[in-house]
């Protein structure tokens, strides 16, 4: 009987010690979270270590790459229909920058978590500021305390340009960096984060909120019609454009590379882009690209399925708009 008790007891405490180490019910409502399933262009990714930090820290393997996703993946359709059925994307907006004409919209005045989007608006506020891209920064220990289930590669003490921090919170979307351009603002992270949401003010983002520059809060919030404004703003400026659409660089002795996959693609004229994912927010992209002559502002947010599934969906979108110009 003693024996009997002693084997539940051990059974109750490996429950709870199962309980505490894997990944609550809750946490895992939102698919698809893992890192490569949010950057597929990640380094982890193309080999064994993405796959064995899948079972380690979310208990599953990264999803398979959404095949609309792929480099390969045909940019025409005969069924345009089917391609809005296969779309993942709560929240959608295309809009003709030159003519004003709305293209394509699902639920566009949503407002919801940004996460790394956010970064645009940082580097906007960083740009507008002036101050000397050569300045030299180190990154400290709250520069990587920020709340994020993916490491920063900046180590406590690296130092780097202003320019440098921009270029990688721009195309590889690093956390630290963007916090050290916070930091170091005239007047530190209240300041800057008021400056976001005046600058937000200023171009008309009447339901956008900012609480810190990197994106991991779910108090950033915006709307599609919002971001198309931010992005069109990004795309004006020279800098936020060039880094936002190199594919790779390398920095701080490491190689980073552009979290969009479709960046760099030669079937893309991309302008200006961001990504962004947190559980709430789902996976988002937001675009300016050049198709069929016209300039034209994408945004995809809260896109769900497989990896690179936002991506999948901008292919998707593209196949829709190029049949509807096609038909004119």
């Amino acid at each position: 009987m003693a024996l009997r008790y002693v084997r539940a007891a051990s059974c109750v405490m490996l429950a709870l010690a199962a309980t505490l180490l894997w990944p609550s019910a809750a946490s895992a409502q939102v698919a698809n979270f893992h890192p490569c399933n949010a950057q597929p262009a990640l380094p982890i990714c193309q080999h064994g270590y993405g796959k064995r930090i899948a079972v380690q820290r979310w208990g599953a393997q990264p999803d398979p790459l959404d095949p609309d996703a792929a480099a390969r993946a045909s940019l025409v359709t005969r069924n345009p229909t089917k391609e809005i059925e296969k779309l993942t994307s709560t929240t959608i907006l295309v809009k003709d920058m030159g003519t004003n004409d709305v293209l394509f919209a699902r639920e566009p005045d949503e407002v919801r978590p940004i996460a790394s989007i956010t970064k645009l608006m940082t580097a906007l506020v960083v740009v507008k500021a002036g101050l000397p891209m050569d300045e030299m920064i180190s990154i400290d220990a709250s520069d990587n305390a920020v709340p994020s289930e993916l490491p920063s590669r900046l180590a406590v003490g690296a130092s780097l340009s202003r320019s440098d921090l921009l270029h990688l919170a721009l195309m590889s979307s690093e956390n630290s960096a963007a916090h050290a351009l916070g930091r170091t603002y005239p007047g530190g992270i209240r300041a800057f984060v008021d400056a976001m949401n005046a600058q937000a003010q200023v171009l008309g983002m009447s339901n956008s909120r900012f609480v810190e520059p990197v994106g991991l809060s779910n108090e950033n919030v915006s709307s599609a019609g919002d971001l198309v404004r931010l992005v069109k703003a990004a795309a004006e400026q020279p800098l936020i454009r060039q880094f936002t659409t190199d594919p790779g660089d390398k920095l701080a002795g490491q190689t980073f590379h552009n979290t969009n996959m479709l960046v760099g693609r030669p079937d893309w004229a991309i302008l200006a882009s961001k990504t962004g994912t947190t559980r709430e927010a789902g996976n988002c992209l937001v675009m300016m690209l050049e198709l069929g002559g016209r300039q034209l502002a994408m945004v995809l947010l809260n896109a769900q399925g497989m990896s690179g599934s936002r991506f999948g969906d901008a292919v998707r979108v593209r196949r829709v708009l190029s049949s509807r110009m096609a038909a004119k």
